[in-house]
């Protein structure tokens, strides 16, 4: 008999290796996989001039074979608990996407995650934007999970089995399985780069030329980049503006932006009669949350559903084409070109990405002046990034949430009628002319109202999140009713300037309620429309300059106005606005490149083409040629430009400093 003598087996030969089958194949299980949800998240976005065809195929095919690559690098046993957790943090990516899109039509940037405080606290409107298709992304892990934890323990299995049997995997071919290995990951990754950035090359050399370098809505990129490689884009974007030694505004540049601000003096000033008119007025703002033009003197059901605001109209400045200039950042950005007369950032809010610049803002103007000055918000001191740049900004009094007596608890926080009270409190207490920015809360998606402030009959919206947005709204028109009152009896309505107007729209693209409304069926552009347009009305202390006012404008026309009013001259400022009365052609841009002039109206192709987008008549909405719109289309892209150079690149510290 043979004395026992200790067996070797070759690894790649146990029998023991069928459950090696499974990590083999993993790979080409992973891959089609999640480029389907790729094409399922352009699905569901649906954004307009986006149908998938082969370019966005390959561009999500390569940024797919260059994330996952280096897995291929792994033992073929370890590879699909690898590729389950790439799977995992994609799909998680690729849904974050797609909810924040719902909300605010554009995607996750990195200076959207340094406000990762905002999105914890909008857990109510993030339930509603969810749907019942979206359980399609997570289908897939029902099989691989419990695929993974059964090839675990069959590895387990396996390995206890050869220990128990005495058996040794001698190593002699573990050095070709290496080579085996990452040649296929260097394949992966040169197949993925060439997939990847063939398309995106081709794309900004012919008809996308320039896109990177005027990149005025993330859509445009996602267009040429697919999900994955936008986020790549930004990532390389922000390092190159943060982490590595970001450059100056050169020569070129600084004389373009003086250029700009010169010869845009000129649509600063207003009539000739009301400059310094209201001078030594307390300057009242309010800017209410998510209020659409659409519910101004409008009714349902027979009922109004802003009778005090209706009423406000009869004597007052009442601009009933006036429209938001909000991207990514949507209230503070609202409250950001209100004050500077500046359009936000495509990426992200400036009060978080660039909280410390200057800037020739309200406050701090009205401050030099000899105005008090305060800002008002029922709602946590470091939402936004107000702390700091209400600090900037050179108010004498931030009052948040920790200054509240929340005595009426509602909603996000404490309910508008009481915020407006308790914020009268404090406003009165001023010595001299103040400057008073307040914003509301109440009416903020997702409009969750108690069924005890129901007093609208909202039917047959009932129970739906339009239903809920008319009540909320209802009920803020009564709290600004109460508050105009209280303004009465203490003595200061006559002695103020008070300007109302809607932040932002309310993230509800539903249009069939929108046509009941209006008791009209409407086009998608109408929609499109009533999406962009807020109220803005203006009650000055005499009832002057009263009447309705079919002038477009944005709220980056504010500040202009308010201080031509006020007798400080505005064209000593960096403001891109112009004043609401001022004779010239207006020319209201929006940060999607979007324009109109109140005659025609543009409409850009996500793809970034110019010649691809839509120029219409702004009355008729008939379709007019593109090149109708060039002219204006080319002063809208440079006007964003010189913005965004400004901001980015601190041009008042640097023309200080100089």
């Amino acid at each position: 008999m043979r004395p026992y003598q200790r067996m070797t087996i070759d690894v790649s030969r146990r029998p023991s290796s069928r459950w090696l089958t499974f990590g083999g194949l993993s790979f080409l299980l992973f891959v089609p996989i999640m480029l389907w949800k790729c094409l399922w998240l352009n699905h569901l976005l649906a954004i307009p001039n986006m149908a998938t065809d082969r370019y966005d195929i390959m561009v999500n095919l390569g940024a797919l074979l260059i994330v996952s690559g280096w897995t291929l690098w792994l033992p073929a046993r370890l590879r699909p608990s690898a590729l389950l957790i790439v799977n995992v943090v994609l799909t998680l990516i690729l849904y974050a996407d797609l909810v924040y899109f719902r909300y605010f039509q554009d995607f996750i940037t990195i200076p959207v995650l340094q406000q990762t405080g905002q999105v914890g606290e909008l857990g109510g409107s993030i339930a509603a934007l969810l749907s019942i298709k979206d359980l399609y992304f997570f289908l897939d892990w029902v099989l691989l999970t419990p695929l993974c934890i059964l090839q675990m323990k069959s590895i387990r299995k396996s390995i206890s089995q050869a220990s128990s049997a005495g058996f040794h995997f001698h190593k002699q071919s573990w050095g070709s399985r290496l080579l085996k290995r990452s040649a296929a990951g260097i394949a992966s990754l040169i197949i993925g780069t060439v997939l990847l950035f063939y398309p995106i090359q081709h794309a900004t050399t012919t008809w996308a030329k320039g896109l990177f370098d005027g990149n005025w809505w993330s859509a445009s990129l996602y267009n040429i980049t697919g999900i994955y490689g936008f986020h790549g884009y930004d990532i390389a974007r922000y390092a190159e503006d943060h982490w590595f030694d970001r450059k100056k505004l050169d020569e070129e540049q600084q004389k373009a932006i003086k250029a700009w601000f010169n010869e845009h003096q000129d649509k600063l000033s207003g009539p000739q009669d009301t400059f310094g008119k209201y001078k030594g007025s307390n300057v009242i703002i309010v800017q209410v949350e998510a209020l659409e033009n659409i519910v101004i003197s409008n009714k349902l059901n027979g009922q109004e559903i802003t009778p005090n605001l209706n009423k406000l109209l009869k004597d007052s400045l009442y601009f009933s084409r006036f429209y938001h200039q909000t991207g990514q950042g949507r209230t503070s950005d609202a409250d950001f070109s209100v004050q500077t007369s500046l359009h936000p950032l495509p990426a992200g809010s400036v009060f978080t990405r660039y909280p410390k610049h200057e800037y020739d803002v309200l406050p701090a103007l009205l401050k030099e002046h000899d105005y008090s000055t305060g800002a008002y918000h029922a709602y946590e001191a470091g939402f936004w990034n107000r702390n700091i740049v209400y600090h900037e900004f050179a108010y004498d009094d931030f009052m948040s949430k920790k200054d509240y007596i929340m005595d009426d608890p509602l909603g996000w926080s404490l309910s508008d009628e009481s915020f407006f009270r308790q914020s009268l409190e404090r406003m009165n207490e001023a010595e001299a002319q103040f400057y008073s920015f307040m914003i509301t809360l109440t009416s903020h998606h997702p409009y969750a109202m108690p069924e005890k402030l129901h007093k609208l009959s909202v039917e047959p919206y009932e129970g739906t999140i339009f239903g809920d947005y008319l009540h909320a709204v209802h009920y803020v028109d009564e709290a600004i009713g109460s508050f105009i009152k209280e303004l009465k009896e203490k003595g200061l309505w006559d002695k103020s300037i008070f300007i109302l107007y809607g932040d932002h729209d309310n993230s509800i693209p539903d249009k069939e309620p929108v046509e009941a409304l209006l008791g009209q069926s409407i086009s998608d552009l109408k929609m499109r429309e009533t999406k962009q347009q807020v109220p803005l009305i203006i009650h000055l202390p005499d009832d002057g300059e009263a009447g309705q006012y079919d002038r477009v404008g944005g709220q980056m026309d504010l500040a202009p106005t308010i201080l031509h009013w006020l007798g400080i001259d505005p064209t000593k400022m960096h403001y891109m606005g112009t004043h609401l009365q001022n004779e010239h052609d207006p020319l209201v841009v929006l940060r999607d490149g979007s324009f109109t002039d109140g005659q025609i109206s543009y409409l850009p192709s996500p793809d970034g083409i110019v010649e691809h987008g839509l120029c219409y008549d702004a009355r008729t909405e008939a379709e007019l040629p593109v090149n109708t719109c060039s002219p204006l289309q080319k002063r809208a892209a440079n006007e964003l430009q010189i913005s965004d150079w400004f901001i980015t690149y601190n041009y008042l510290d640097q023309i200080k400093i100089k």
